[in-house]
């Protein structure tokens, strides 16, 4: 008999239990189901719903439930189809029938999103910490590069040079702003949907803000209604992953390209790549490859929860048992990559010498020939064409702007002069860029020096945090 059989008049049909089941995957959310009960049902006997003898019985029992589960002593099954069911059976034939007495004042929809908050939460303040070390791991690299110069594209066609100190940091701001997302996420996400009942709410005198503090929530969701059917906190957590794990995609991508023989840039340490089984000479970026391909499957979660709640009304719905999978999966592949990602980029060999000979054998540095010119007050656009004719004669001659003579350059204009040569020197055109987040060395310096201030900020954010949900451990 189900534990809710009572109304039933015949058990479900087997392939029901199997199809509607979902153990097999919300077995996950054990330990933080069994955290929620705790509290509740140390709620009930304060506020004299149960007596306190019967609420340390179950507390008692909860705990060697717990205990059991975490040693993979506890048998979840198919019949008791999800994790609530499962550790109320287990509950029940721990302590006999007043287990029974755990459930008064709540419903499986207001817990089963109390333990999804409790989840969420945790794996927040971990994927912040992963991102942090990742951080961490591109501002070494920056720091230890503030002197090496590599092309910068647009098109994927050689623009501008930068510092590839300029360019690491990049990458640190964009994984500063989804440190900033989660972060800001994780207060709609520490809210307690407990005591919200299936939907309406409960007749029995419950403390919801016991609740809610005892498990260092910070404050309840305020309609019941809401409290049972919202997903919105994973929606816009599956939205933050998305981004996170479209930056790291855009930086494997470059991974690939400059470990690449045409690039020759850098190149991945060899516990972070794979060989081939026919090829002997091969060095695969697999990781940074796999990372990319990740992508998709957390935009598959994203749109597949938008589409799941597109069309639902208010409360519950069964359609809702597929917000986990996804939300799980995508917290296991992000945590993954980022756990990769730190020290892949720490270990990486910068190749500074290819990075500088690519940028003396192109014509990156043909706007700064067009801003010279300007600066003798030449109009922009007059001096761009001059320029223009300048590299086509280059191109034809298979030569660069710093081959050309003295005399070549000024039979494209009489405005310049030998100082030219220092102005379209690699060094000079980058140090140029003294703005405001520009790729000047000094610049660069600064942007190091305040993402180092944030980044000791995130660390002080986690150490508050994690505490906070640490009620479990």
């Amino acid at each position: 008999m189900k534990l809710w059989g009572g109304r039933f008049t015949k058990p479900t049909n087997e392939l029901v239990d199997e199809y509607t089941a979902s153990i097999s995957f919300d077995q996950k959310l054990a330990q933080y189901d069994i955290q929620g009960s705790l509290a509740h049902v140390e709620m009930l006997a304060k506020c004299e719903i149960i007596p306190h003898e019967d609420a340390e019985s179950i507390k008692k029992g909860l705990k060697t439930v717990a205990a059991k589960i975490k040693a993979g002593e506890a048998e979840l099954t198919e019949a008791n189809e999800d994790i609530h069911m499962n550790v109320e059976k287990l509950l029940i034939d721990e302590v006999g029938a007043v287990g029974g007495k755990l459930h008064t004042g709540r419903s499986r929809n207001d817990q089963v999103a109390l333990d999804m908050r409790l989840y969420l939460r945790d794996s927040l303040v971990t994927l912040i910490e992963l991102l942090t070390k990742l951080q961490e791991a591109l501002l070494e690299q920056a720091q230890a590069n503030l002197d090496t110069i590599l092309p910068g594209y647009t098109h994927l066609q050689r623009a501008q040079p930068v510092l590839f100190a300029h360019h690491m940091m990049a990458y640190v701001s964009m994984f500063e702003r989804d440190v900033e997302r989660l972060r800001d996420s994780f207060k709609r996400v520490n809210r307690s949907p407990l005591g919200a009942g299936a939907l309406a709410g409960t007749t029995f005198p419950i403390d919801r803000h016991y609740v809610a503090d005892k498990l260092n929530f910070d404050g309840v969701v305020e309609n019941s209604l809401d409290a049972v059917s919202d997903r919105d906190f994973v929606v816009e957590f599956l939205s933050n992953a998305s981004l996170s794990i479209m930056h790291l995609s855009r930086l494997s991508e470059e991974l690939v390209q400059w470990s690449s023989a045409e690039f020759n840039f850098v190149e991945l340490d060899d516990a972070f790549c794979t060989g081939s089984s026919m090829m002997p000479q091969k060095k695969n970026p697999d990781v940074a490859e796999l990372v990319r391909g990740k992508s998709g499957r957390v935009y598959g979660h994203l749109m597949g929860m938008l589409t799941t709640l597109k069309g639902l009304p208010i409360a519950y719905n069964k359609d809702m048992q597929e917000d986990k999978e996804g939300m799980f999966d995508t917290v296991e592949t992000l945590k993954g990559a980022l756990a990769l990602f730190a020290p892949m980029i720490a270990t990486m060999d910068v190749k500074k010498d290819n990075m500088y000979e690519a940028v003396a054998k192109d014509f990156s540095n043909a706007t700064d020939l067009a801003d010279y010119l300007v600066n003798k007050d030449l109009p922009f656009r007059e001096a761009h064409a001059v320029v223009g004719q300048v590299v086509l004669h280059c191109i034809q001659e298979n030569i660069y702007l710093l081959d050309l003579s003295i005399e070549d350059f000024q039979s494209f204009s009489e405005l310049i002069d030998e100082d030219i040569y220092d102005v379209l020197a690699p060094k000079s055109v980058v140090n140029a860029r003294d703005v405001v987040g520009g790729t000047a060395k000094n610049r660069v310096e600064d942007q190091i020096t305040q993402a180092t201030s944030r980044l000791a900020d995130s660390k002080e954010w986690i150490e508050v945090h994690a505490e906070k949900v640490n009620v479990l451990k």
